[in-house]
This record gives C-alpha cells, sequence and structure tokens, in this order.
C-alpha cells in the first residue's frame, strides 16, 4: 500500500509537470475596469480589494493546482473576471467537492468558479453561474480490454469516480440497477481528486474512470498511449450538463459574475482562453444562473 501510494504520488507529480505543455501560447486581452459592474459588488468585497475561489483540486484543464498555485481556463477566466472587476481573485483548494460547497454557503470563501456541475438538487442550495457545457464518459485502459463502453456494460467492473460528485451519484444508481437485474455488482471506488482517479485506472486498481470529458480527454492525451476514452456521444446517464461557477443561494455576486462573463464572451476573451485550453466543444453562447433548473422545467 506504502509503495502504491508513492508511485501515484509520483505519477501524480509528473502529470501535474507534463500540465503546462498543454496549452499552446496565446494572447490573453487584458481587462479594464468595468464600473458599472464593480458598483454592483458586495460592499464587504469591494472594501476587501479581493474575494477567494476555492477548488477542490486538480480539475484540468480547468484548474491545474501546484501547491498553493492554480493555472488552467478557470485560472485565467478568474483573472480576466479580477481585472474587470477592479479587485484580486485568489484560490484556494479544499479537499472534495462537499467541503467546496459547505466552505461556500459558511461563507468562508465567496465563491467557486469551478466549473462544477449545476443540478436542479444543488439549486436549492446554491446559486450556478454556468458558462460551460460538458459531457460524461469513461477513460480505460488502451484496447479498452474490459469493454466498457456505457453504464450497461460497467456491470461487474471497478469503476472510479470523484467522491460526492454527480458522476458518483449517477455510476451508484447503476450499481443498483446491475444487482436488480442480476448482472455483476459495481465497485465503485470514490477518489477525492482527479489525478488520484485517472491514475488508479492507469495502475489497473480501477477498470475505468466516469467523469467529465473535458478532463478526460487531457487526461488521455497526457497519458502516452496507455488510455482511450470510451462512451462517448452517449447520455451516459446525463441529459443537457451545465456547469459554472458557484455562490450562496441568492447572492447578488451571482449576476455579477454572469454579466462579467458575458463581457469576456461579448470582446472575445472567453473564447481565446477556452480554445487555447482546446476547450472548444465546451463552450456556450451566453452565461446563465441555474440553467439545468430551467431546463428540467
Amino acid at each position: 500500500m506504502i509503495m502504491y501510494k508513492k508511485s501515484i504520488l509520483a505519477a501524480a507529480f509528473a502529470v501535474l509537470l507534463a500540465q503546462t505543455a498543454f496549452a499552446e501560447e496565446a494572447k490573453i486581452p487584458e481587462q479594464s475596469v468595468n464600473e458599472t459592474l464593480r458598483a454592483r459588488l458586495p460592499e464587504e468585497i469591494v472594501k476587501a480589494g479581493r474575494m477567494v475561489a476555492v477548488n477542490n483540486g486538480s480539475f484540468p484543464p480547468y484548474e491545474i493546482v501546484t501547491g498553493t498555485e492554480m493555472t488552467g481556463a478557470s485560472a485565467e477566466m478568474t483573472d480576466a473576471l479580477g481585472q474587470l472587476l477592479g479587485i484580486k481573485i485568489e484560490h484556494a483548494t479544499v479537499g472534495g467537492l462537499p467541503a467546496l460547497l459547505s466552505g461556500i454557503n459558511s461563507g468562508r470563501y465567496q465563491l467557486a468558479f469551478g466549473p462544477v456541475g449545476d443540478f436542479p438538487s444543488r439549486e436549492e442550495a446554491n446559486d450556478f453561474v454556468d458558462w460551460v457545457k460538458e459531457y460524461v464518459v469513461f477513460a480505460v485502459q488502451k484496447g479498452n480490454p474490459e469493454g466498457i463502453v456505457s453504464l450497461d456494460t460497467a456491470c461487474g467492473k471497478r469503476i472510479a469516480v470523484m467522491a460526492g460528485g454527480s458522476a458518483e451519484k449517477v455510476i451508484k444508481a447503476q450499481a443498483e440497477k446491475c444487482a436488480a437485474d442480476g448482472k455483476g455488482a459495481i465497485e465503485v471506488q470514490s477518489f477525492t481528486d482527479q489525478p488520484t482517479s485517472i491514475l488508479a485506472v492507469r495502475s489497473k486498481r480501477s477498470d475505468a474512470f466516469f467523469s467529465s470529458q473535458a478532463p478526460l480527454t487531457y487526461f488521455v492525451q497526457q497519458a502516452n498511449g496507455q488510455l482511450e476514452l470510451t462512451g462517448t456521444g452517449q447520455k451516459n446517464g446525463f441529459d443537457d450538463l451545465f456547469q459554472g461557477a458557484v455562490v450562496p443561494k441568492g447572492s447578488p455576486l451571482g449576476e455579477v459574475l454572469r454579466d462579467g462573463v458575458k463581457e469576456l464572451m461579448d470582446n472575445g476573451t472567453y473564447a481565446a482562453i477556452m480554445k487555447k485550453w482546446g476547450l472548444e466543444n465546451n463552450m456556450i453562447d451566453a452565461p446563465g444562473i441555474n440553467l439545468a433548473g430551467k431546463a428540467a422545467k
């Protein structure tokens, strides 16, 4: 077990070192302060001149956490938003999605920029400022030796997921379905971060990692031919999957962030950042608040 943990940490470090080579160099426009948007910020944020965006570890290519530093598409988006609002947006890391959400709702952090999956059930306690659309697929060993191409073919397999995430909920429901249908039980393996999850597949401790397509595409590209994606082009237990920033329920910060992201879309900054990090297929035409709940009605 000790050797396994050491190998996981070593491989995680190697992945993080390779991450800086993922994005092509691209000039991201500097933003001028939008005084109208700045005036709409909560007074305590304006006085502090800063706010803290919390993350739950590396979620590349959006959030790439190395020590106390964060890079990636989300980091560049928050840098641009900070310039637009005339404040500094800092980043903090916690262990897992439940800790992230509780940290926001307790007031310890002002927001999570994410993107975090927006679901009607989550909208009961938080507001989501959606700025991307995502898909959920499987990352498997090259050649897909276990033949995992859908939820139904996951029966009897070892499936890694992010603890507390929407994919964990879906795969646990599928595990119950497999049992009811008399098929092999799914061994659900929940991890707190993306690198550990994907490395469990690379080390053959898991048969697949079930997660968002954008980070899995990134990890497959970094795996030196050891991994591939399966289940693409299918719903895999999800309908339209919007993702975005998270703020406390009813916070005025939500509308400010929405309009700030809209300005970054209008002036081309959003597209420049998304294309730089290979996220063209995840772009949406306009940001919105709680789009998942609106789509479900």
